[in-house]
């Protein structure tokens, strides 16, 4: 898969963003300064922006843009969820956007980013150039509740450690009551355990890989996950499909596996039929993880054929 991405790169600049409410947003800029702006919608939520996502768009071509949403990463103050809605993060977005003096941009965007990348889309649809979705989640009740019963009978043993780590039938209201515990000790170990049932519906059908999220930043990420779970995404349902009308001029390829068990297809299926000017790529052994062959190389297309349209 290493030899499918583009060079590791460091970024020219990086730097803090202060947004509001007591919160400053972790930013870069990687590629060339001149070339295309591409904005990287990072995924969770509650996750961050890493050094490989850099690796999809050509260094050459791309002015490549990476943030850390509130409470995420290397954005201040960590696992914070105060002031933290996706309403929030779309004006976030923007005020990115005006701070770097971008009219307009590419946006990528996979699982939760593609949640993202919709709604900002939809509230700015004269900002965005282009839109790259993979992994397609809208953020309705249904996907919420298949993501933690619908694999039970799949993973047996790694969903009977998930559901026995808290107290009470409602896993998403038990675990939110542990994540957010003042106990620290219970929360950490609540923490642990969500963090591990990620992992496994992330590996089902793939290699398996390390788990490597430390406590803290478990912790943060299952803080602010569950604060976005509970609350439908702070999304009324039906919102993003309803705001496609506002989208059709925008060129879009979405790019879905067809083994994905964190954001099954028939999201990706339900966007595209709304959204018949977008392509919708079905990549037959693809999972959730875009750093896969099956993945990487389709998504890293998606995204070379919309910066050369736009040129």
């Amino acid at each position: 898969m290493e030899n499918l991405l583009f060079p590791a790169i460091q970024p020219y600049r990086h730097a803090l963003l202060g947004v509001g409410e007591g919160h400053a947003l972790y930013y870069e800029e990687c590629g060339n300064p001149h070339g295309t702006p591409t904005l990287f919608v990072h995924g969770g939520p509650g996750s961050g922006c890493n050094s490989r996502q850099r690796r999809f768009f050509d260094p050459q071509s791309h002015r490549i843009i990476l943030f850390d949403q509130r409470g995420c990463g290397r954005s201040t103050p960590l696992g914070a969820t105060q002031a933290n809605t996706t309403q929030h993060l779309v004006a976030d977005i923007e005020t990115l956007r005006r701070h770097l003096g971008i009219q307009r941009w590419l946006v990528f965007g996979g699982s939760w980013g593609a949640t993202l990348a919709l709604a900002y889309a939809g509230s700015h649809t004269e900002s965005v150039t282009g839109m790259v979705l993979r992994g397609v989640f809208l953020g309705s009740r249904a996907e919420i509740d298949a993501y933690f019963y619908a694999l039970r009978n799949e993973l047996p043993q790694a969903w009977a450690s998930f559901a026995a780590a808290v107290e009470g039938d409602e896993l998403l209201s038990a675990y939110h009551r542990a994540i957010h515990a003042d106990d620290r000790n219970v929360a950490l170990r609540a923490a642990q355990a969500w963090n591990d049932w990620e992992h496994a519906v992330m590996s089902l059908g793939a290699a398996p890989s390390p788990n490597l999220a430390t406590s803290e930043l478990a912790l943060a990420g299952a803080r602010v996950q569950t604060h976005y779970l509970i609350q439908n995404c702070f999304l009324a349902p039906g919102q993003l499909l309803a705001a496609v009308s506002r989208l059709r001029s925008i060129p879009c390829r979405i790019v879905q596996g067809r083994q994905d068990r964190v954001c099954p297809p028939a999201a990706a299926i339900a966007l595209a039929a709304e959204w018949p000017q977008c392509r919708l790529e079905i990549i037959e052994e693809g999972g959730h993880s875009p750093f896969t062959p099956d993945m990487c190389k389709p998504l890293i297309e998606a995204a070379a054929a919309l910066q050369h349209r736009l040129v």
